[in-house]
């Protein structure tokens, strides 16, 4: 055999075996990536016994809404066994919190990436994060009316733990400006159950305002 054949040979065989190598180190590559991607996919499967399970973070959820888009500005109003009270004017007690205060079409827009869009949720949300035993009170305030027909309002009350049950659902008419109704008045216990509820009649906002003074 020639020295030029030789040498074609060589070449050949060196070409075949970078070839091969690097077919070897692309395939290693691809199956590196796929166990990485499958550890991050195992880590993101969440645990089946979590299921259903609701954060506890809150352990009474109260929630007032009327219509959507309407213009009154409905307040909520809630009183725990201490005396302590959440509303407008005092959003957090430390136990309870006000999350949402809704005053009707008022600062309803909201800009978001330049366009201007609204919401016409009209809903209160009031939290309490832990339960002292006792009576709560929870009242409506009908703070801004701009009609003369009475607006309906619905009051809802929920205990989230150990899991979602519902206390109280009531329906209600406010009246015009100043009108302050007791939804409902609920009992809890020293082990933290809700024991009765009622809607004997209560004003909170007097109280809150000579608080305030």
């Amino acid at each position: 055999m020639g020295q030029k054949a030789l040498t074609r040979m060589r070449h050949r065989i060196y070409s075949q075996s970078e070839s091969q190598d690097a077919f070897t180190d692309l395939l290693f590559n691809a199956l590196l990536g796929f166990a990485f991607m499958f550890v991050v996919a195992f880590s993101l499967i969440s645990d089946p016994s979590d299921t259903g399970k609701v954060d506890r973070k809150a352990e009474i959820l109260i929630t007032v809404r009327w219509q959507d888009r309407h213009p009154d500005d409905v307040d909520t109003l809630v009183e725990d066994p201490r005396g302590n009270m959440v509303w407008y004017h005092n959003r957090d007690t430390g136990l309870m919190h006000l999350d949402r205060d809704d005053r009707g079409l008022f600062q309803d827009r909201v800009v978001l990436d330049g366009v201007e869009v609204s919401n016409p949720l009209n809903q209160e949300t009031v939290s309490v994060r832990a339960l002292k035993a006792g009576e709560y009170v929870v009242n409506v305030l009908h703070y801004q009316a701009n009609y003369s027909e009475p607006l309906p309002v619905s009051v809802k009350v929920e205990k989230l733990n150990p899991v979602v049950k519902l206390i109280h659902y009531e329906k209600l008419e406010l009246n015009g400006v100043g009108d302050e109704q007791t939804a409902v008045r609920f009992t809890v216990d020293g082990s933290g159950e809700v024991t009765g509820t009622n809607r004997l009649s209560k004003r909170l906002l007097s109280k809150a305002v000579a608080e305030k003074r």
